[in-house]
C-alpha cells in the first residue's frame, strides 16, 4: 500500500484517511439530516440551505480567528501533539452526537463545534508535514494524504449510507440508524489516527515561553508584519489562495445542499459523490506523481481552470446527469488543488514556525470559506437560484489565478 514511504510518513497518512470520513459526512448525509429536521420544523428550501450556509460560515469565521493563535501556540516545544489530540477527540465527540440531536437549531451549534475542532486539528495535522518528510518529498506525501483520504473515507461512508437507507426504508427506525452511522464514523476518525499518535515527534519547535498565549499573539503580529513587507512570495500565494480555495471549499461542502435545492434524487446525489471519491483518489495519485515532473504552480493553475468550468456549468445544471458531471470534474481537481497547495506552502515558510504559518493558511484556506458559503446563502435567498450562486465563483476562481501567478513571479 504505502512502498516507498517511511513509517511516520505513513502515520501521517492515515490521519488523512481518518478525517476525511467526517468530511464525507459533512458533504452528503449530515446536510440530509438537517433537512429532515428543518423540514419538521417548517422551514422552506431556501431557509434550509441559507441556514446552513450561515452555520458553515460561523465555523469557519471561528477556525479564522482561532487559527493562527493555536498554530503558534502548537509551534512551543511538546505542544502540538497533546493541542492536536484534545480536538481530535472533540471533533469526534461532536461527530457522534451529530447523531442524535432533535432540533435543527441544536443540530446547527453542534455542527459548528465540531467542524470548528475539525478543522483546528487539520491547523496542526498540515503543520505536521514539515515534521514527518523532506521538502523534496512534500507534494508526493501530501498527494498521497489526500488520495488515500478519499478512498479511505469511503470504508465508513458505504456502511453509513446502508444505515441511512435502512432508516429511509423503514427497516429500522430513522434515529437509530443515524445514531449508529455518526457514532462509526467517530470511531474510524479516531482509530485511524492512532498511528499518527503513537509516533508522531514535534522535530521543529520554538523554545517554550512563559505566558505562551501572549507569546503567541505577538508572534502572529511579527509574522504578518514580516510577510507583508518581506515575504512578498508567500503574500502573494496566500491571496490567491484565499480567492480560489474558497471557492473549492464551497462546492465541496454545499454539494448535497444544492443538489437537495435542485430537487434532485437523494439516494442518487449520495452514489455519486461516492463514486467521486473514486475519481478523486485516482486524480489526486495523478497528480501526485505529475509533481515530480512539473512545476506545483502550474499543476495548480490546471486545477483552478478545472473548478472555473464547474462554475460555469452550475448555470446549466438542472438534472442528475449533469449533477454527475459536474461531480466528476469536482473529483478530477478537488484532491490535487489541496495537496499541491499545502506541499507547495510547506516548502515555501521557515519550517520552525510552521504550526504559525498554517494557522495563517487556515485564514486564509478553510477560515476563508464564509465568504462563499455567505454568498451562495445569501444570493440562493435573494434570487431563489442556486444555479446564479454557484456560477458567482467563478469570480473568485480568476482573482485566485492572478495572484498565484504573481506569487510565481517572485524568487524567494
Amino acid at each position: 500500500m504505502f512502498k516507498n514511504f517511511t513509517k511516520l510518513e505513513k502515520s501521517w497518512i492515515y490521519y488523512d484517511i481518518g478525517n476525511s470520513a467526517f468530511t464525507m459526512m459533512v458533504s452528503t448525509l449530515f446536510p440530509i439530516w438537517f433537512d429532515s429536521l428543518a423540514d419538521a420544523a417548517g422551514l422552506s428550501n431556501s431557509q434550509y440551505l441559507g441556514y446552513w450556509s450561515y452555520a458553515t460560515s460561523v465555523a469557519t469565521i471561528l477556525v479564522a480567528l482561532l487559527g493562527p493563535v493555536c498554530g503558534a501556540i502548537a509551534d512551543n516545544k511538546g505542544f502540538k501533539k497533546p493541542m492536536f489530540t484534545t480536538v481530535l477527540f472533540a471533533g469526534a465527540v461532536g461527530c457522534a452526537l451529530l447523531g442524535v440531536v432533535p432540533h435543527w437549531l441544536a443540530y446547527l451549534i453542534i455542527y459548528v463545534i465540531s467542524k470548528v475542532t475539525y478543522q483546528i486539528s487539520l491547523v496542526f495535522y498540515d503543520a505536521m508535514l514539515t515534521d514527518v518528510t523532506t521538502p523534496e518529498r512534500m507534494d508526493l506525501v501530501s498527494s498521497q494524504g489526500y488520495a488515500w483520504g478519499y478512498i479511505g473515507s469511503c470504508i465508513p461512508f458505504i456502511c453509513a449510507l446502508v444505515l441511512y437507507v435502512l432508516g429511509l426504508k423503514g427497516i429500522m427506525p430513522e434515529r437509530i440508524a443515524s445514531a449508529l452511522a455518526c457514532i462509526l464514523v467517530a470511531c474510524w476518525w479516531v482509530g485511524v489516527s492512532v498511528p499518527l499518535l503513537k509516533n508522531y515527534t514535534q522535530k521543529y519547535y520554538v523554545e517554550s515561553s512563559a505566558g505562551a498565549i501572549g507569546e503567541a499573539f505577538r508572534r502572529i503580529g511579527a509574522t504578518l508584519k514580516r510577510i507583508f513587507k518581506h515575504e512578498r512570495k508567500i503574500f502573494y500565494f496566500l491571496i490567491g489562495f484565499f480567492f480560489y480555495i474558497d471557492g473549492v471549499y464551497t462546492i465541496i461542502d454545499e454539494a448535497v445542499a444544492i443538489g437537495k435545492t435542485l430537487g434532485l434524487d437523494t439516494i442518487g446525489l449520495l452514489v455519486i459523490l461516492l463514486l467521486t471519491q473514486v475519481v478523486a483518489f485516482a486524480f489526486s495519485t495523478l497528480f501526485g506523481k505529475l509533481s515530480e515532473k512539473y512545476d506545483s504552480v502550474l499543476l495548480i493553475s490546471v486545477c483552478i481552470g478545472g473548478y472555473t468550468f464547474v462554475a460555469i456549468f452550475a448555470l446549466f445544471m438542472k438534472t442528475l446527469w449533469q449533477f454527475g458531471i459536474m461531480a466528476f470534474v469536482v473529483g478530477m481537481f478537488q484532491g490535487a488543488i489541496q495537496a499541491l497547495s499545502r506541499s507547495y506552502y510547506a516548502q515555501i515558510i521557515p519550517a520552525e514556525n510552521s504550526g504559525e504559518y498554517f494557522g495563517l493558511y487556515d485564514i486564509c484556506g478553510k477560515g476563508a470559506a464564509f465568504f462563499g458559503t455567505t454568498l451562495v446563502g445569501a444570493t440562493v435567498l435573494l434570487t431563489n437560484s442556486v444555479n446564479i450562486a454557484v456560477a458567482t465563483l467563478a469570480i473568485l476562481f480568476a482573482l485566485g489565478f492572478i495572484f498565484l501567478r504573481k506569487s510565481a513571479s517572485i524568487s524567494r
